[in-house]
């Protein structure tokens, strides 16, 4: 596999800027470079080859690849991964079936997963399709807080589908504390409750 940075001895280039922290940065000779580095038992990395003259750091190689393949890992972690969804329903699915996975749609959506709901249609069943959109078009109406319709219900051999995508998370704004005069955080004193006081303060 080839090494995707030019070092030491396959670097070509007659000067380089050096920079990091364990030199005097500045323009070398590709001889002098590369004795800075054996100087110092670490590698001449070349990380900007387009650069005039190409920029190098002294480092070691080895570890600098393996901090590169853990930081492409960690950004491929924190990638958004796209879950999909199914939930199938018959032409004939009652109430109580509806709501059972109409509540394990809910869950899906607050996880950030998509849904495939579908209709399948077995045999004769077929007939009854207008009734099975009718299901996913109450499905979706059923969602809407949560989610939007991407494809709206279309038949496709004996199944009917209906896609859904989690709508996006409004985070609602903390309310500002109530103060006291001149500023400071603290309960708010009601008319009764200042009136009882100066009463009290005027007694004294």
């Amino acid at each position: 596999m080839e090494e995707p940075f030019k070092i030491n001895q396959k670097i070509t280039a007659r000067e380089v800027r050096l920079v990091g922290e364990n030199i005097e940065q500045g323009v070398y000779s590709i001889e002098q470079a590369r004795r800075l580095a054996q100087e110092q038992n670490l590698d001449l990395v070349e990380i900007s080859p387009t650069a005039v003259p190409p920029v190098c750091r002294v480092i070691d190689y080895s570890k600098f690849k393996y901090e590169q393949k853990k930081r492409t890992r960690e950004m491929k972690a924190k990638a958004t991964k796209v879950v999909l969804k199914e939930i199938r329903f018959g032409p004939n699915t009652d109430e109580h079936d509806f709501a059972f996975k109409l509540k394990h749609a809910q869950e899906f959506l607050r996880e950030g997963a998509k849904i495939k709901a579908y209709v399948h249609f077995v045999g004769r069943s077929i007939v009854f399709k207008e009734r099975g959109e009718i299901l996913l078009l109450k499905f979706a109406q059923a969602l809407e807080d949560l989610a939007k319709v991407e494809q709206l219900p279309k038949l496709e051999g004996k199944r009917m589908f209906l896609y859904l995508a989690p709508k996006v998370a409004v985070v609602a704004k903390p309310k500002a504390p109530a103060t006291k005069e001149g500023g400071k955080e603290g309960k708010e004193v009601a008319p009764k409750e200042l009136k009882e006081v100066k009463a009290k303060e005027e007694q004294a």
